[in-house]
């Protein structure tokens, strides 16, 4: 069996489309959680995060949008066309426009966090990718070791197969030989006896 190649994953994996193994039914067959490796978990872990603050940024914004839409729902209510607004909606409007403004902020924060997260699930993804080719590799290396080492024993335990089946020919060959000659020399009867003898031993 040749030597082991080094090969560059970074390079051939780059910009290249890949599927998020976490949520690949074909990568958890691969990685039984028995067979993961402290890094595989660690770097699956990393993934599954990611992905859950992006689900988690998703439904905050979406929900900051809908508490916004409200405060500015009661604003357009409390709105009067007439120059006299009382004072108590006067107030509410202005705390509704502090809680849209502290909202805006919010939701460009976090529309901002949301702008980042596909970059590092990416990142983290690749990091696992990477990780799961090597562990892959070396399994497949190591398995066509062991093949290797099956294969010739099975060639040697076949010679040696047969060897014992012309071995096992020969024996049984001479046995009969023996056997009828001493049955023509001594006669059936005497044979007999013998055999008979032979049995009790």
């Amino acid at each position: 069996m040749g030597k082991r190649m080094k090969v560059d994953f970074n390079s051939i994996i780059r910009d290249k489309k890949v599927p998020i193994l976490t949520l690949d039914s074909r990568w958890h067959e691969l990685f039984p959680d028995e067979k993961k490796t402290a890094r595989i978990k660690e770097l699956e872990q990393k993934v599954n995060q990611l992905l859950k603050t992006q689900g988690k940024l998703i439904n905050d914004i979406e929900d900051m949008k809908k508490l916004k839409k409200t405060f500015l729902d009661d604003i357009i209510v409390n709105m009067d066309t007439k120059e006299d607004i009382s004072k108590s909606k006067e107030k509410r409007m202005d705390k509704n426009k502090r809680y849209i403004d502290k909202l805006n902020d919010k939701i460009k924060e976090a529309s901002e966090q949301l702008r980042e997260i596909p970059d590092k699930i990416k990142e983290a993804n690749e990091e696992l990718l990477l990780e799961s080719l090597k562990v892959c590799y070396n399994n497949i290396y190591e398995n066509r070791k062991e093949l290797e080492r099956i294969t010739d024993w099975i060639a040697k335990t076949r010679e040696e197969l047969k060897r014992n089946i012309l071995l096992k020919q020969d024996l049984e060959t001479l046995t009969k030989q023996i056997y009828s000659h001493m049955h023509d020399i001594l006669g059936a009867e005497i044979i007999d006896i013998f055999d008979k003898m032979q049995e009790k031993l």
